[in-house]
């Protein structure tokens, strides 16, 4: 799964990375978002994507209860994606990408869980592939943009610490996930050397905890529980 990741991203590199247009905007730094939270999503566009800041947890078009009764949505699973009435509309015609320099999972007991941030090797962003929507309120009439993230089975490497990770596209593929014909083509783990991991402090164990603190990616020295 993932259920907690950070986004500290300058608009120039997601230019390079995705063909962003639009009008650059300051991108503040955050290093413990959480679901229901609004993170930055890019989505397809005439001459090339867009970056959209979005609900994290996926609100159908449908939806006609409370807000309160939605089960959690912030990730969607690979291998039911097309299918479950929740997601499939949005992946028949509504797919994005969201770009994250790294996320967490947890190892360990419950009550003692050690957590761990995992990024790309070089450096870059990851592209989460994911879903988006727009769902309107009828008392309000507001507008809202929401999104998810596709999860799957882990790779070789990733199974040490958990058994799902977010589907992990390649830059070079994020167009063809996004537009193209056979977007579940895509959904599969990715090569074994896409990420590194370390051990973080247990301080991002609380969601909304040094959202704005870099040091929360800090790598700490701990016993490792596996």
């Amino acid at each position: 799964m993932c259920g907690r990741f950070t986004q500290h991203l300058s608009w120039e590199e997601l230019h390079r990375l995705a063909d962003l247009i639009g009008q650059p905007r300051n991108l503040g730094p955050r290093y413990n978002i959480a679901p229901t939270t609004r993170i930055e999503v890019l989505r397809p566009t005439s001459g090339g994507s867009d970056l959209v800041p979005m609900r994290w947890g996926l609100l159908p078009s449908w939806w006609k209860k409370p807000l309160s009764e939605l089960p959690s949505t912030f990730n969607a699973r690979a291998e039911t994606v097309a299918e479950k009435p929740m997601f499939r509309s949005a992946f028949k015609s509504r797919r994005c990408v969201i770009p994250a320099p790294g996320f967490y999972e947890w190892t360990g007991a419950k009550g003692a869980k050690t957590p761990h941030y995992f990024s790309a090797p070089d450096g870059r962003p990851l592209a989460f592939a994911a879903l988006w929507e727009t769902w309107r309120d009828a008392e309000s009439d507001a507008q809202v943009d929401s999104a998810t993230i596709i999860v799957g089975a882990a790779n070789n490497w990733m199974t040490r610490f958990h058994d799902r990770m977010p589907i992990i596209l390649d830059w070079r593929d994020a167009g063809a996930w996004m537009a193209g014909d056979d977007p579940g083509a895509l959904l599969h783990p990715p090569p074994e050397d896409a990420l590194q991991e370390w051990i973080v402090s247990p301080r991002v164990n609380r969601s909304g905890v040094g959202d704005a603190d870099p040091t929360l990616i800090a790598e700490i020295f701990a016993t490792r529980d596996f």
